[in-house]
């Protein structure tokens, strides 16, 4: 859900000074207090192992094992030192006190859900960091190891010099940019030494020799393990926090420990004020009914805003994973009303919230029973053959499959097709690769065996994972350090209203796509009792990737793009996976890039270097080019549904507001 790729690997090249993308401020050594206990290791290389930064168990089997032992003799490095440092603060009662209690709190809450990295599934990720994974250290090379520690060695010896002539740093990360990290000498020390030991490790990650998803987990696990030992995490480390408490004479901590319990009590940390929104009300308030519904989806179309519409109507296909009401926010921001208003008669697949009922559901019956029934009420309520149709996300996925079920039965329903940062070819999955692997998609599998669904919250937490800063890391800050109250935000409403998925679904999708990429190889699926081939899809065909994308690499995207046949543009947009889509027109702001006459069988980088970068929202280029493919122009209906399709509500009707338990 929200704008920033996690994906973009924690700016483990910036320098010290400027916060590894990734890289929450390491844990503050207690003796930080203390000059001479805080003075860098880089002088004096203690004897620790780099226990701490292990990576996860499931790493052990491509690490050395546990009994082998390092060859080298020589006194410990940077690297161990800093190690030492972290696992002292870390188990220092005097220093973390009731904080520390508080954070070993969250941790204990695991899959029960806070949102906080070390709930299922992540935990099995980096759960285990301190003690029992095998020693990613070695999994780097000599000369790598020796040419960090040289860097490391010298950053550190920089920064003890100017912290006892008393010159400080200006830090850019926006976690120690206030006044009180600049003008506390200890706090702007420790946030640079946090910095540069961040960045160490987060370059080691990066230095790891093994295949592309073993190093995808480390750098995850590091990630995760580096930016949750952040000193702003913690109130005894935060000067800010402190400040905070002085100023509100005490009241701050009071307020902090009710928005806890109030938290502890939805199970999650709470990301914007929820009791400003309401569905259907100020958000998801375009005008339309519901003309048809069964047990897995409603269908909704919505009132025309022009006198005159294209004879051929749109079908929105939305995630599945989370609610449709992303596509339609706010009038100024709703990509819904931006197609109403460019003269299209708009359809929208609105998904039920899964519930026990829905236990046994499987992927055949999403592509079956949603999306296709969804192309045929579409044709029948508008009288046409071929409809427009678009697929966002994980709508696409199924949007794409149903096409292809389609194709192998004969039927061409479509005139062009629109895919929104989907993924047909899912050889990179970028950061989601750390959680998918055989051993995670069988218990999942055997977990579901006789049926289930999967609770939103889980899927919430682990998106929150990829981006811990702004997800989660942020608001612990905010919410119960400062006792700040949280702002209402639209979109954060969107992103805290999870929906539960079908188990059985679940487990096809993982195993077919993210652990074997199945969909892609003509004929290995069979999917509604069709073999499905991508390649049978020669319709024109939009394809919007979004260049910083953490859960659908835009590399990824233009690689899954091939898969289809017909004519293709593709776009890449600025942004991640939800600010690039979400771009409104209206405000036109950021920029995209286009290539008309690339050759789009070749590769992303090529694509990318000859490429035309235009200002503003993609936005409108789509309209244009969805124009195309729309036939001729006809006066707008009268009134919602058919005589057949009668309205059973007003849009957003009552699926999209069933919570998720």
């Amino acid at each position: 859900a929200a704008a920033k790729p996690a994906a973009a690997k924690p700016a483990a090249a910036k320098p010290a000074a400027a916060k590894p993308a990734a890289a929450k401020p390491a844990a503050a050594k207690p003796a930080a207090a203390k000059p001479a206990a805080a003075k860098p290791a880089a002088a004096k290389p203690a004897a620790a192992k780099p226990a701490a930064a292990k990576p996860a168990a499931r790493l052990e089997s491509r690490a050395h094992t546990a009994s082998e032992q390092s060859t080298t003799t020589q006194a410990a490095s940077p690297l161990e030192e800093m190690q030492s440092l972290l696992k002292d603060f870390s188990q220092s009662n005097q220093l973390m006190g009731v904080w520390q209690q508080f954070a070993d709190k969250l941790s204990s809450m695991g899959g029960v859900g806070m949102g906080l990295p070390g709930g299922n599934p992540s935990s099995n990720l980096f759960g285990n960091m301190g003690g029992q994974a095998a020693d990613f250290a070695k999994m780097v090379s000599p000369e790598d190891l020796q040419r960090l520690q040289s860097e490391y060695m010298r950053e550190m010896a920089t920064l003890w010099q100017n912290y006892i002539q008393q010159q400080g740093f200006e830090i850019t990360d926006k976690r120690f940019s206030s006044a009180a990290w600049r003008s506390n000498a200890w706090a702007n020390y420790l946030a640079q030494s946090y910095l540069i030991n961040a960045r160490l490790m987060l370059e080691m990650a990066e230095c790891v020799k093994a295949d592309a998803k073993t190093k995808t987990r480390v750098r995850f696990a590091i990630m995760q393990w580096v930016d949750s030992l952040a000193p702003s995490n913690f109130f005894v480390t935060n000067p800010d926090a402190q400040q905070k408490l002085i100023d509100t004479q005490g009241e701050s901590l009071k307020m902090g420990i009710n928005n806890f319990l109030t938290d502890l009590q939805k199970g999650r940390i709470s990301q914007t004020d929820e009791t400003a929104f309401e569905i259907g009300v100020n958000v998801a308030r375009s005008d339309g009914a519901v003309i048809f519904e069964n047990d897995y989806f409603q269908l909704l179309q919505y009132t025309p805003l022009t006198e005159q519409v294209s004879e051929r109507p749109l079908l929105i296909v939305p995630p599945c994973i989370n609610k449709y009401y992303i596509m339609d926010l706010q009038p100024d921001n709703s990509l819904v009303r931006h197609a109403v208003e460019a003269g299209n008669t708009v359809y929208l697949v609105s998904w039920r919230n899964a519930d026990e009922s829905m236990a046994q559901i499987t992927w055949d019956d999403y592509v079956e029973d949603v999306v296709i029934r969804a192309i045929h009420v579409v044709q029948d309520a508008s009288g046409q053959e071929q409809i427009n149709v678009l697929g966002f996300c994980v709508g696409g996925t199924l949007l794409s499959t149903a096409l292809a079920v389609l194709k192998a039965r004969g039927e061409s329903c479509v005139a062009s097709l629109t895919l929104l940062t989907a993924l047909l070819d899912f050889s990179d999955n970028g950061v989601l690769d750390a959680y998918v692997d055989e051993q995670q998609v069988m218990m999942r599998e055997q977990s579901m065996a006789k049926g289930g669904v999967v609770q939103g919250k889980e899927l919430a937490n682990a998106f929150a994972t990829l981006r811990p800063n702004d997800l989660v890391w942020n608001y612990v800050v905010s919410n119960y350090l400062k006792g700040e109250q949280p702002t209402a935000f639209d979109l954060l409403y969107w992103n805290s209203d999870s929906t539960n998925l079908p188990g059985p679904m679940f487990c096809w999708y993982l195993r077919n796509t993210y652990l074997e990429n199945r969909l892609v190889n003509k004929g290995d699926v069979i999917c509604c009792g069709e073999r499905i081939d991508l390649s049978s899809i020669d319709v024109p065909t939009y394809v919007l990737s979004c260049r910083e994308d953490h859960i659908v690499p835009w590399t990824a995207a233009f690689r899954s793009q091939q898969a289809l046949s017909g004519n293709k543009r593709f776009v890449l947009a600025a942004s991640g996976h939800i600010a690039g889509v979400i771009n409104s027109a209206k405000k036109n702001k950021r920029n995209f890039w286009i290539n008309p006459t690339a050759d789009l069988a070749g590769s992303s980088e090529a694509w990318l270097e000859s490429a035309e970068e235009r200002p503003g929202s993609w936005w409108n280029d789509w309209t244009a080019w969805l124009k195309t493919n729309a036939g001729a122009d006809v006066k707008a209906p009268n009134k919602l549904g058919t005589s057949k399709y009668k309205p059973i509500e007003v849009a957003p009707g009552r699926y999209v507001k069933a919570r998720a338990a």
